[in-house]
């Protein structure tokens, strides 16, 4: 790691940390207000907007490819953070925090805070390591740039699975005559999560962009933990729980691959 700039990427994480701590402060006010703590998904993506954005601005390495992670977070940021809004505007708590908060003893400001939003900042710090190194790392040559491009389509593709997928639901929700069916439809069925394998995609893409210059490779374990939250913790795992209740949805669960997109099964 000889030659990595170790105090401009102080400068750029500890303002991340400024601004990811201001937002869930702020997202945590409005929570306790209208009652419900699920609005934390909706800054879920906006975090790593700014996140992005401070990097781009307080980073001194490659402007090229500041600027093009900014972008690619940007559009998927905010792509995410209306699409949490839309679909959690009007309704009530989400289970999964009722039942961690259940199990954490109640919703006292302490246990909300620790539970749910300095949890999801330190998430949101840790997977965004890769925007913030790549941000003052020299510009990518060689094998380093075809690194970039693979990673750009990476994203392309994590992108259009996790939009088409959620459009397709939304859709197919919308629809009274489904009411009580199992999305089986679309990407849906090829996997049973198209919007989660999407989300890992993006960020398996934006490691690689930042893995195109030394030291960016060894962030790899920020695309690890998102992947794992995606798969096994607060995502796909925590849905099948309480989809699996549902008729039809074993049915689904055999003919469908869990994760990665896979020819449906007859």
């Amino acid at each position: 790691m000889n030659g990595f700039d170790w105090s401009g990427f102080g400068a750029v994480t500890a303002a991340s940390l400024l601004v990811l701590a201001i937002l869930q402060a702020a997202t945590f006010l409005v929570g306790r207000r209208i009652g419900r703590y699920n609005v934390v998904d909706v800054t879920w993506g906006l975090g790593f907007v700014l996140v992005a954005f401070v990097a781009a601005v307080l980073g001194d390495g490659d402007a090229l490819r500041r600027w093009l992670v900014f972008v690619l977070v940007a559009v998927w940021g905010l792509r995410l953070t209306w699409h949490m809004y839309t679909k959690s505007a009007g309704k009530g708590e989400d289970p999964r925090y009722e039942e961690m908060l259940d199990r954490a003893g109640g919703d006292s400001p302490g246990v909300v805070i620790r539970k749910i939003f300095l949890t999801q900042g330190l998430a949101q710090w840790f997977v965004s390591l890769p925007l913030q190194v790549s941000a003052v790392l020299g510009p990518a040559s060689g094998v380093g740039a075809v690194a970039v491009v693979l990673g750009v389509l990476l994203w392309v593709i994590g992108v259009v699975f996790e939009s088409v997928g959620d459009h397709q639901l939304k859709t197919f929700k919308a629809d009274p005559s489904h009411k009580g069916e199992i999305m089986d439809v679309g990407l849906w069925a090829w996997t049973r999560h198209p919007n989660y394998f999407g989300d890992s995609c993006v960020w398996w893409g934006l490691w690689l962009i930042a893995a195109s210059v030394w030291p960016g490779a060894v962030t790899v374990l920020s695309p690890v933990v998102m992947t794992y939250f995606l798969v096994f913790a607060t995502g796909a795992r925590l849905l099948e729980k309480s989809m699996s209740q549902r008729p039809g949805y074993p049915e689904y669960q055999q003919r469908t691959s869990y994760f990665l997109p896979l020819p449906p099964k007859r």
